[in-house]
């Protein structure tokens, strides 16, 4: 679910009122995690539920303790061009703790660029919630998303 800005919407949710495909994928993604299983067939073959399924749930399904456990976030940020502030960016990554590993960027089209950053949280002061909401707050920034987490 998007909110009006088009940004992704988190819910912490009990598992006893998840459906049983969510529930179900969180079990196949644990047996490819702890390589009791080889491919998504054999995974969801044990747990019961289709290929579909799974591929429909398994990226917007995680379950609490391992969220709480990343390290490493990819995030794709637009900026618009303006000198600057891609260094404002990374000062504020590294006034959080946060260390970058890796940058990508594209060349700016229209007066915007598109940036996907990997960052090591280990030792960032506030939550990735709360830094996705400082970095989409700061002035030149156009849209912050996460998307990966590893």
């Amino acid at each position: 679910m998007k909110n009006k800005k088009g940004e992704d919407i988190y819910y912490l949710v009990r598992a006893e009122i998840l459906p049983e495909a969510i529930i179900k994928t969180i079990d196949a993604k644990k047996l490819l995690d702890n390589h009791e299983v080889d491919t998504v067939y054999e995974a969801v073959e044990r747990v019961g539920i289709s290929r579909s399924a799974y591929y429909k749930y398994k990226d917007g399904v995680f379950p609490f303790n391992a969220m709480m456990k990343e390290k490493i976030v990819t995030i794709s940020m637009d900026l618009e061009h303006r000198s600057g502030l891609l260094s404002r960016v990374l000062s504020s990554i590294a006034a959080t703790g946060g260390n970058v590993l890796t940058i990508n960027q594209t060349i700016p089209l229209q007066e915007i660029a598109n940036i996907v950053l990997s960052i090591d949280t280990v030792n960032m002061e506030q939550s990735i919630t709360e830094f996705l909401e400082h970095l989409k707050e700061m002035d030149g920034v156009r849209r912050v998303q996460m998307i990966g987490r590893g």
